[in-house]
């Protein structure tokens, strides 16, 4: 394949915007190579500036669960363009689309609407701070809450110590009230409780991992985190930006069957247009302005060409009572032909799976934390990255991604990316 007038574009894109990409997986720095650029996306597919068509396994990085360009959600977004963009001012729509979530989701009674994940996440544990008076968060490593500063945290010299900033422009003092431990490792979460029993105002966690490739928890880990949670008095944040309205209309709430105190969302929620949200019962959402002190604003959160376009893809998964199982099913042909393919090559590997999410890593050890996943061999997922990208199967750019699934996806389209799996084998 071609790639010259992504090439150029690239080039004419780092002279005007930092690395020539705004948000950073877009540089391939993992993987190598220049980007590609998108012309237009429709159904599976992506088709770019060179004229390539490329199976699609990232999803917009979750959102397009449809497939692109889904006619319903398409026309929802030009009617309501018709009537006007923006207003700043309260919609109908915001309610609508409030009433379903609320309706859909378990142990929630009211949702606010934001811009982003990022902003839904950042926003989530600020009100679990002033919801609860205290001031320290645990995270995970390895975990992606999104870009504010609170998150941006490395591990220090132990699972109990304070982590250290791992962005310039983070201080020192934001990192110290924030908490690292190892995803389904529950006894390091119980070792920083003890080191601070009554400091800690919330956990906050990807139910199912999915930006250190997909881990799904362990049997007991996330019941271990609600029990240490009411031990403590700390709540339980679940950032379901990725898995929310992905693994089933409730989440990994419903599918997992663990109750979170906070649920954080974003990607599904929008039909592909920016939105995030977070969600609570309504004695925590009262401390929000303006019924309560804890601040949060936004000027254009509930924009209208947002919210109908989530409304209508919501509407669409929630009509559809078998697609979730049959993207399931898809997800789990894709994974079972790579497996006996990879098999039959001898080369180390995990598959990890969950719902419509799937990673492949180069491993013998199995991967269940951001320590093992960094043990894979990710000179080898360059070689697959761009194996498979020349042969005209889009994967995630990075070995720490998970892949997302849609529902536009067909049997056709699953047999070519196995035959040109197949092919990218012979060549190791």
């Amino acid at each position: 394949m071609l790639y010259q007038r992504s090439s150029a574009l690239f080039e004419a894109a780092k002279k005007v915007i930092p690395g020539g990409v705004n948000s950073p997986v877009r540089a391939f720095k993992s993987v190598g190579g220049k980007p590609v650029f998108v012309e237009k996306a429709k159904g599976a597919y992506l088709h770019d500036v060179d004229g390539n068509r490329l199976i699609d396994y990232i999803s917009s990085w979750g959102p397009m669960i449809l497939g692109h360009a889904q006619e319903e959600v398409i026309n929802a977004i030009a009617q309501q363009a018709k009537k006007g963009t923006s207003y700043g001012m309260p919609t109908a729509l915001e309610t609508e689309i409030a009433e379903l979530v609320v309706s859909l989701v378990p142990n929630i009674d009211k949702v606010r609407f934001v811009n982003s994940g990022t902003e839904a996440c950042m926003s989530a544990v600020r009100l679990a701070r002033g919801y609860t008076h205290r001031e320290k968060i645990i995270k995970f490593a390895g975990c992606y809450h999104g870009h504010s500063d609170a998150f941006l945290i490395q591990a220090g010299s132990g699972a109990i110590t304070f982590g250290a900033p791992n962005s310039p422009g983070v201080t020192q003092g934001t990192a110290k009230d924030t908490l690292l431990a190892d995803y389904n490792d529950l006894a390091s979460v119980e070792a920083v409780f003890q080191q601070y029993p009554d400091e800690v105002a919330a956990i906050i966690i990807e139910p199912v991992a999915g930006n250190m490739g997909c881990i799904p928890p362990e049997p007991g880990f996330l019941e271990g985190l609600r029990t240490l949670c009411d031990q403590y008095g700390a709540l339980l944040i679940f950032d379901e930006v990725m898995t929310g309205f992905r693994l089933g209309m409730g989440g990994a709430q419903e599918r997992l069957g663990v109750n979170a105190d906070i649920v954080t969302y974003g990607k599904v929620v929008g039909g592909g247009l920016p939105v995030g949200a977070f969600a609570a019962r309504t004695e925590i959402m009262q401390e929000l302005a303006p019924d309560g002190p804890v601040y949060q604003a936004g000027t254009l959160s509930g924009n209208p060409l947002a919210m109908i376009a989530g409304l209508t893809t919501l509407q669409l998964l929630q009509a559809d009572k078998a697609l979730f199982t049959r993207l399931d099913g898809k997800t789990l042909q894709l994974h079972e032909g790579m497996k006996t393919l990879i098999n039959e090559k001898g080369i180390p590997h995990q598959f990890n799976r969950f719902g419509s999410m799937l990673s492949l890593h180069f491993t013998e050890e199995k991967v269940t934390d951001f320590a093992s996943a960094c043990h894979a061999d990710n000179e080898l997922f360059k070689s697959y990255f761009h194996g498979m990208l020349e042969r005209g199967v889009y994967l995630p750019p990075s070995a720490f991604e998970s892949y997302f699934l849609n529902d536009a996806l067909t049997a056709e389209d699953i047999a070519f990316t196995l035959e040109a799996f197949q092919d990218w084998l012979k060549t190791i």
